[in-house]
């Protein structure tokens, strides 16, 4: 059959796992969104008829598309409005932004609440996170400060007052709004439940408007040389704002997505979140099911053994944590894959524990079936090991070391754990070791989602550009190889999908990411730098830079 596409490149790497054949691999062949062929610039000629389009990158390095295993893109919607803190290194910085952001009322996007994201609580330094900060800012106008973890949020006095908030309140999870020795709110307001009771008092943003950042959002990750999405959330407005997007045309990279799963949930809450899964559209569908075990060490909410530096992090996200077992056990025994936020090590050891001991339908399903856990951010020797025994994979950030931990431990996530606990951190290279699937991500907007610095900063376990840091647990350190298959082969593994993707195989899907420069022998911070030339999706061309067409 004539091809529909050739792409050319003088370097493919396939990451297939079977043993090659002979000759250089620089042609790729598609029919109907698959891949027929594989082989030789002279194999090409032969392979091309009258309609085929063929496209050439020349000196550039192809592989499977590059996939991230854990995106926001709809729920960062909310995380992203306002003024941009993630760069803020002090509390001056902070409150220049701030002010800059509040002298902007009245601007298009202003909804009358001065609002921010990105807060590094390390900007802070030794001055609490108190809404006092914001109240010099503004003191009469409602804010609301998203801090980076996505689990946490500042919010100064009026706000406070227009959500009622006036002392602590009870949740089904565990979520807290913080208060002082007086009883009156700090400001701070930790996990989902507590920062709704404020989020909920902001102006709703119009459909249009959300489905128009979307929509370029997507064109940036596609740009960025993302060819897929581990969505970790989904809602009703996630299913329409994708449904919208598609009857305009295709999205420019697949998304699979992951409702949540959340403490106080019944077994007929679980029924209907399983019968969601499978729908979806033409290049998005619902695939898994998300649940938490645990919050963040920042901001004293991750499940550990022993308390943090201030006595933190010892409760787990389900208050009655045997629940969380009933429910990954109901998911797993009619075959719907999960993916667990587990960040501490007694959380890690719950979810592999939950795991270790399924029902027996769940271990007859669990055959054609992923579980995974998200981030697992500090775990001693024996839970790297009991990875395999549960049969799970794991998933995690390499950017959430580099950028938010130092490796002298003097930040605040490594200053909460202390040094012994620190210098179990993000291990990456061990879980690789153990032979254990490790696919890799940003979180966006946790993160930034460029996948390029994400895998020279996997290799160099330091921000990439900045060669005056020191790199944190070096010995963590990915291959050049491990990280490309954290984002395709692996990628694939982790949701299920190995069979059908992942690798330049005949009869797999035609995603490719190409690179002008050579993931594999590119010096990462050269890598960091480099450029992405074009991406392909299903077979069709998503994007390409304008000096190449």
């Amino acid at each position: 059959m004539t091809p529909e596409l050739i792409v050319l490149a003088n370097t493919v790497h396939t990451l297939d796992e079977r043993p090659s054949g002979s000759g250089p691999v620089e042609a790729v062949a598609v029919n109907g969104g698959v891949i027929t062929a594989v082989g030789s610039r002279q194999d090409a000629q032969t392979w091309q008829g009258d309609g085929t389009q063929v496209v050439d990158f020349g000196a550039a390095s192809l592989t499977p598309g590059l996939v991230d295993c854990h995106i926001h893109p709809v729920f960062g919607l909310d995380l992203t409005v306002g003024c941009d803190l993630s760069g803020a290194e002090c509390l001056d910085e902070v409150r220049s932004l701030l002010a800059r952001e509040a002298a902007a009322a009245g601007s298009a996007n202003d909804d009358g609440w001065l609002r921010a994201w990105g807060l590094n609580p390390n900007a802070f330094g030794s001055v609490p996170l108190h809404r006092a900060v914001i109240d010099e800012i503004s003191p009469d106008r409602p804010a609301l400060i998203r801090l980076f973890d996505g689990h946490s949020a500042l919010a100064n006095t009026k706000a406070l007052e227009i959500a009622g908030i006036r002392g602590p309140r009870e949740f089904d999870q565990t979520a807290e709004v913080v208060c002082g020795e007086d009883g009156r709110p700090t400001g701070m307001l930790l996990e989902a439940a507590a920062m709704e009771l404020v989020q909920k008092h902001i102006p709703q943003e119009s459909f249009e408007n959300r489905k128009s950042r979307l929509g370029e959002l997507l064109r940036d990750f596609a740009r960025s040389g993302l060819t897929g999405g581990h969505v970790m959330d989904h809602s009703d407005e996630t299913s329409a704002l994708l449904h919208a997007l598609e009857a305009d045309g295709d999205l420019p990279l697949r998304l699979r997505t992951a409702p949540w799963c959340m403490p106080g949930t019944t077994e007929d809450d679980w029924a209907a979140l399983a019968r969601s899964v499978g729908s979806g559209g033409r290049r998005w569908a619902i695939e898994a099911i998300k649940l938490f075990v645990d919050g963040t060490i920042d901001n004293g909410t991750a499940w550990l053994y022993e308390p943090d530096l201030y006595g933190e992090s010892t409760a787990p996200f389900w208050p009655r944590p045997e629940e969380y077992a009933a429910a990954v056990h109901y998911f797993a025994s009619r075959g719907i894959p999960t993916a667990t936020h587990a960040i501490g090590d007694a959380g890690v050891e719950h979810v592999l524990n939950a795991f270790s001991t399924l029902p027996p339908a769940a271990k007859a399903a669990r055959a054609h079936t992923v579980h995974r856990i998200e981030h697992i951010e500090t775990v001693p020797d024996e839970l790297v090991e009991g990875f395999k025994k549960a049969g799970v994979v794991a998933s995690m950030q390499p950017t959430h070391c580099t950028h938010y931990s130092r490796a002298d431990h003097s930040d605040n996530w490594s200053t909460r754990l202390g040094r012994e606990r620190a210098d179990q951190a993000w291990r990456c290279r061990d879980l690789r070791e153990a032979g254990i699937t490790l696919g890799i991500g940003s979180d966006w907007p946790i993160a930034p989602y460029e996948p390029l610095p994400i895998l020279a900063d996997a290799q160099l376990r330091r921000r990439a550009g900045h060669p005056e840091q020191e790199p944190i647990a070096p010995g963590q350190a990915l291959t050049a190889l491990q990280a490309l298959e954290g984002y395709t082969s692996h990628a694939a593994k982790a949701a299920g999908l190995w069979d059908v993707s992942g690798s330049i195989t005949v009869g797999k899907r035609a995603d490719f990411t190409i690179f002008e420069l050579d993931p594999l022998t590119a010096s990462p911070d050269t890598l960091a730098a480099g450029t992405v030339l074009g991406t392909v999706v299903d077979g069709q061309v998503q994007f390409m830079l304008d000096r190449l067409r």
